[in-house]
């Protein structure tokens, strides 16, 4: 009874929000290479920013040019933004770009992942079409993916997550 409960609470807490399209993401925590395993290899998070689907259009044409921006916050020293190239006329781009943060597992742990899609506009500021956090501080998918995340060290998970039009404030920023 209590699950129901749970399931019917999320569902309203997301229909609050207005749905601006989907986002498919792949993590993968690597932790750092033993004494003697392969040379050159990085310990840390990697971030797959793989397609978008049924994104909000912003242009006046009924697409958009969408790129996605991702952080790893809080962001002190302001070095972990990471921007794909930009697709135009679309609201179904393929990115299949991929982002890495030199960090260990303990301080991942207190990180929030912030990815936001925008709609690149020429000589006017860029439009913002939605957003998603991941960290130990959300619910749903995008708590689920990152704690599959942490718990599967070395595993490329892919999920997708709906873009809302309002990012976590508690969570999201510095």
């Amino acid at each position: 009874m209590e699950m129901i409960f749970l399931v019917r609470w999320e569902n309203e807490q997301m229909t609050s929000l207005e749905e601006r399209g989907r986002l498919l993401l792949s993590l993968q925590f690597l932790p750092p290479p033993a004494e003697g395993e392969a040379e050159g290899r990085r310990g840390g998070l990697y971030v797959g920013v793989l397609r978008c689907a049924h994104l909000a259009a912003m242009d006046v044409n009924g697409f958009s040019d969408p790129y996605v921006k991702t952080y790893l916050k809080p962001d002190v020293k302001k070095k972990s933004k990471h921007k794909t190239a930009v697709i135009k006329k679309t609201l179904n781009p393929e990115f299949n770009e991929e982002f890495f943060y030199e960090i260990s597992l303990s301080e991942l742990v207190h990180k929030t992942l912030e990815v936001t899609v925008w709609d690149y506009d020429l000589g006017r500021s860029n439009d913002f079409i939605g957003g998603v956090c991941l960290s130990c501080h959300v619910q749903g998918d995008a708590l689920r993916h990152w704690m599959d995340c942490l718990r599967n060290k070395g595993q490329k998970l892919e999920r997708w997550h709906i873009l809302t039009n309002e990012l976590p404030q508690t969570t999201c920023h510095d």
